[in-house]
């Protein structure tokens, strides 16, 4: 039986087979900002790393992430990259005694969702509310003065079920819940389920999220692109 409180073990498979597109991710990455110091904030299994690192050999890379799990397949994926380090950190207590030219999230910590015609909202792994603004708070501190922060962009949540590779089948469901909503992710093959997962996402109003990075010295530097993979912000 599958561990159905942990997709560590499924998450390459769920990300490789079309849920991201990583070259392109890197692509607006690296088109972004001239940067010599970056960091990912949860960098998950490595794979935007792993992208970034074998095309910027010059740039010194650090990624962190809360799960354990995580960390351990991205070490394994980014141990050939020299350039590259990673550490086991909580966002809220962030510490690595170093400052960078650029920070990103893409999936990670927070992100923006574009619902059509509509303005973008933040969407934060973070549930309290406080905790968002240690964070960011806390990042705010590793990020130069002029330095960036790229969150980025996706597309709406939505219930939807879809096989990805070799008979295994994805799907997922979102419910509405007082401060954001409720992803319920499930993976099964072959009628067996694999693994499931649910968490509860704090959301942001564009303006509202404009004002809460702006207290953490972020303000948002508006694109000229029409569906940007990032919304790019300048550290004050």
């Amino acid at each position: 039986m599958g561990d159905y409180t942990n997709m560590s073990g499924y998450y390459d498979l769920i990300m490789t087979s079309g849920y991201y597109d990583y070259p392109k991710i890197v692509n607006e990455l690296i088109s972004n900002a001239d940067f010599h110091q970056v960091l990912e904030i949860g960098c998950g299994t490595g794979l935007i790393l792993e992208e970034l690192a074998s095309r910027k050999k010059d740039v010194e890379i650090t990624g962190f992430d809360l799960t354990e799990a995580m960390l351990l397949i991205a070490k394994n994926r980014l141990d050939k990259f020299p350039q590259v380090q990673l550490a086991h950190q909580n966002v809220t207590a962030l510490s690595l005694d170093k400052q960078f030219d650029l920070a990103f999230s893409y999936g990670g910590v927070w992100y923006f969702v574009m619902d059509g015609v509509n303005e973008p909202f933040l969407v934060s792994h973070i549930y309290d509310e406080k905790a968002n603004e240690e964070g960011l708070a806390r990042v705010s501190e590793h990020v130069r003065t002029s330095g960036h922060l790229l969150l980025g962009v996706q597309g709406p949540h939505k219930d939807y079920q879809s096989p990805i590779t070799n008979g295994y089948i994805y799907s997922q469901t979102i419910k509405p819940i007082a401060h954001g909503f409720t992803k319920h992710y499930f993976l099964h093959a072959n009628d067996e389920k694999l693994m499931e997962q649910c968490i509860d996402y704090r959301t942001y109003t564009f303006s509202e999220a404009l004002e809460l990075l702006a207290e953490f010295g972020f303000t948002h530097q508006p694109s000229s692109a029409a569906l940007p993979q990032f919304l790019s912000f300048v550290k004050s």
